[in-house]
């Protein structure tokens, strides 16, 4: 079996928790060759297009590499992502550092693959081998490490099960055999790591009732929504807004009666497509009564979206890597 190795994750500016997706093997652009950059409108002035935290709104909190929320006081949590194959596990301490040196929670979401494509196993392979216990020891390092931390701690383990598009290779699952590997995998964080709280975090979209591993599984439920001007276009003929975007999860998730967060949010277009989203993001609405917090994706995309449209640049300031 694989172990955690050290070696693959950026270190450039680990202070800034360069945790870093889009640049690490497995995840850069020779996995989209052929498909062009998304473009955004050109009717575009917005110069930076952080949500506006409301002071008497929804939490806010970022996945961040660039540290472009790093001096910002109003985050409550620092989010980030980690495999667990070939990763030096010490990177968490730094994060710990980094969130508590802000007063920070971290929000770790636990990607059960290797980020190096050589590495992966099909979708078939991965859930027979963690079923039958061979990442184990995988997980309870990752849970020894957290174990260790000072910051407040969130796992997310094996997002958007119940999506079939094929982004993630533990996604699609038999949700018999989904609930089982997250629960084994959430046993072990309990047992290493007692206090963490536990997300689990489909991506919003009908089925996913069927991978819900029941009230003693949960402490809090996390959605994906993302705004692309041009695939609203495309899939939707319309430009949706933020609360239009979220209520599909948000109602099917919602009779679980836990806190809802918005794990993952981003989105990209013109000025006027995006002036309501970075507006109402962390404003209190009576549809949601439920929501606590929003975290905001602070990179490209790692895939590519329909509609050859490439990889969007969720960044909240222009990087030179969409260009």
């Amino acid at each position: 079996m694989k172990k955690l190795m050290k070696n693959h994750l950026s270190t450039a500016s680990l202070a800034l928790l360069l945790l870093c997706v889009a640049d690490l093997p497995g995840r850069s652009e020779v996995q989209y060759a052929g498909i062009a950059p998304y473009q955004a409108s050109s009717m575009r002035t917005v110069i930076d297009k952080r949500p506006v935290v409301h002071a008497d709104g929804i939490k806010f909190g970022a996945y961040d590499p660039h540290g472009d929320f790093g001096a910002q006081t109003n985050v409550t949590t620092e989010a980030l992502f980690l495999p667990w194959e070939d990763v030096d596990l010490e990177t968490l301490r730094v994060a710990d550092a980094y969130a508590q040196a802000r007063g920070r929670n971290l929000l770790i979401t636990v990607e059960p693959w290797s980020w190096d494509v050589d590495w992966r196993l099909t979708s078939d392979q991965l859930r027979r081998k963690v079923l039958r216990g061979d990442y184990d020891v995988n997980m309870r390092a990752i849970a020894q490490m957290i174990s260790q931390l000072r910051s407040p701690v969130i796992v997310r383990w094996g997002q958007e099960m119940e999506d079939r598009s094929g982004r993630f290779s533990w996604s699609g699952w038999n949700p018999a055999d989904y609930i089982a590997a997250y629960k084994r995998m959430m046993d072990i964080v309990r047992d290493e790591a007692p206090g963490t709280e536990l997300m689990w975090s489909p991506k919003g979209e009908p089925g996913l009732d069927a991978y819900y591993p029941g009230d003693d599984y949960v402490d809090l439920v996390g959605l994906s929504v993302f705004g692309l001007q041009r695939y609203d276009e495309l899939a939707y003929n319309k430009h949706r807004t933020f609360s239009e975007a979220l209520k599909q999860g948000y109602d099917l998730v919602s009779g679980y009666g836990k806190p809802i967060w918005v794990a993952e949010l981003g989105y990209e277009g013109g000025d006027a497509y995006m002036r309501p989203w970075i507006e109402t993001a962390t404003l209190k609405q009576s549809a949601f009564p439920n929501l606590q917090e929003v975290v905001y994706f602070n990179d490209r995309d790692v895939h590519a979206w329909p509609f050859n449209l490439g990889r969007p640049d969720w960044r909240v300031v222009e990087s030179l890597a969409a260009n």
